[in-house]
């Protein structure tokens, strides 16, 4: 049985910004939204709370917020 709380996201690019997953992945109402509760320290990425809206998200990290995480998978960034 899949936990409710834990999301698994499935990036078809080498990364999304943090505000456009929290909206895509429903764990908010709107664009807006996400951004405001990233500006308030609401988001954890990692392990460390994210203010920047437009922070890079990879595969391999972690999202949380209220109560709810995202593990991050997909394409890896060339190096």
């Amino acid at each position: 049985m899949n936990d409710p709380l834990k999301i698994i996201a499935e990036l078809k690019e080498e990364f999304v910004e943090l505000y456009k997953i929290l909206k895509f992945e429903g764990l908010v109402d709107s664009g807006g939204m996400a951004k405001q509760i990233i500006a308030d320290g609401q988001v954890i990425v990692n392990g460390e709370v994210e203010t920047r809206k437009r922070k890079k998200i990879i595969a391999g990290d972690k999202i949380e917020y209220s109560g709810q995480s995202i593990d991050v998978k997909g394409k890896k960034v060339k190096p």
